[in-house]
């Protein structure tokens, strides 16, 4: 049994948010109870204790869209590689890099990127995956590295034309076997969709094939009007948006999310709803890429589940959180807009479609609840209460804040110290990032 107490406890379950001189009791890979540090403190002295030092004690932070396949590109500069759209960006360097990815490196990526998100108090992560080059167990060298690092982790491979037939299949089949395994397993802590690129990579035949193979099994992971080439080439090849195709192919629904949605329209808005389709909006990566800034803030008003990402651009959900509050004031013009809906994106959305995935509560300090909590290193200089954390957490904190973090009811993190051997995973990854770089630029 732990007891994190001696900080203010923001729960984020709709009751009683915040705890004052709180404190959070876990059992085993759950929250067992919350309330008053010095109450918990004489309920369950046995309990081993985490002293928050008057920081705060939050539910661990979620990321609905990442790519770790990415995390080797930190640095990489490709000679000849000076990219003018987004097309460019994908054939120049992405593509590129994930035909190059051996198994080892798809191994060491993710657990540099779990390590990352350690730090960054995230402890959950839903990836999409890549490694043309090495398609075959791929998804169970990232499952691997999450088991051993310890975070709760939703995967699928990213299935695409782009290099035959051959691999197109061998992409499914590849999503095909995690959920196998998925579905054998009792961790609560593995979980598979299947993945998608985008459109303009996908034939009718093969969309067609993937849901025929899916059977029903799991929701989709697919990009979606990320660009306006990609809806653009719907149009011209498919006289239909990219949402109205992709129902039309069953493969929209409750259980699936759609990155980015940047060109899509009120009708395509109104599908996404209807089907109760879940999309996630990745701010940094859209504004990187220059492909535009999705109207995010009308579909949330129309009632479309909207979460946040980061597409790999970060591990740091707070950051993420920062550049889409400023983003969505400087496309509307409006000081005033994005106050209350892009944390209602990270803390309550990116939740809800978790437990869609995980079927259990998570992201959430209550009792029943999985025991994935973070501590940060916050003191704040102004007031601070239930009616402005929010406020305080996007213009005081950030990821590297987290000096303690719990998942499934083990820490991982503690006072800033991690539980594995993390200077010698650094150096390893180091040496085959190089290696990367030199197959890459030869």
């Amino acid at each position: 049994m732990l007891l994190v107490g001696n900080g203010t406890v923001i729960t984020r379950d709709g009751k009683n948010t915040y705890i004052k001189k709180g404190a959070v009791c876990i059992k085993d890979q759950f929250i067992y109870d919350v309330g008053s540090f010095e109450e918990l403190k004489q309920k369950y002295p046995e309990a081993q204790f985490i002293d928050a030092r008057g920081g705060l004690i939050m539910p661990g932070l979620i990321n609905t869209h990442h790519h770790i396949y990415s995390a080797f590109a930190r640095g990489l500069a490709i000679p000849g590689n000076h990219p003018a759209n987004f097309l460019e960006i994908l054939e120049g360097t992405w593509w590129k890099l994930d035909r190059k990815l051996t198994l080892k490196q798809v191994e060491l990526s993710a657990k540099v990127t779990y390590l990352d998100c350690i730090r960054n108090g995230v402890t959950t992560v839903f990836d999409h995956h890549a490694s043309f080059g090495n398609i075959e167990g791929s998804l169970f060298q990232i499952a691997e590295a999450a088991k051993e690092l310890g975070v709760r982790t939703c995967l699928a491979y990213e299935i695409s034309d782009r290099d035959g037939e051959d691999k197109m299949r061998a992409s499914v089949k590849e999503n095909i076997d995690f959920l196998e395994y998925c579905s054998k397993d009792t961790s609560d802590m593995l979980q598979g969709m299947i993945g998608m690129h985008a459109s303009f990579t996908l034939s009718d035949e093969t969309l067609n094939y993937c849901v025929e193979q899916n059977g029903g099994r799991a929701g989709f992971h697919i990009h979606v009007a990320e660009d306006s080439s990609d809806a653009a080439h719907c149009r011209e090849n498919y006289n239909s948006s990219i949402v109205e195709r992709l129902l039309k192919h069953n493969i929209l629904g409750s259980k699936t999310i759609a990155a980015h949605c940047v060109h899509i329209d009120d009708k395509d808005m109104e599908l996404l709803r209807e089907s109760q389709t879940m999309v996630v909006h990745n701010p940094e990566s859209n504004m990187g890429n220059a492909v535009g800034c999705p109207k995010v803030l009308t579909m949330l008003e129309k009632g479309i589940l909207v979460g946040l990402g980061t597409d790999g651009y970060t591990s740091d959900m707070l950051e993420s959180m920062k550049v889409a509050n400023i983003l969505h004031k400087h496309e509307s013009r409006n000081p005033s807009a994005a106050w209350g809906e892009i944390p209602t994106m990270l803390f309550q959305n990116n939740r809800n479609i978790a437990e869609q995935m995980f079927g259990q509560k998570l992201g959430v300090i209550e009792k029943g609840a999985y025991a994935d909590v973070i501590v940060m290193d916050y003191h704040p200089y102004t007031p601070m209460n239930e009616s402005n954390i929010n406020s305080h957490i996007l213009f005081g904190m950030n990821g590297k804040d987290t000096i303690t973090t719990i998942i499934n009811g083990k820490v991982l993190m503690k006072d800033r110290n991690i539980i594995c051997a993390e200077e010698e995973l650094l150096q390893l990854s180091s040496k085959e990032a190089e290696l990367l770089w030199k197959n890459l630029c030869n």
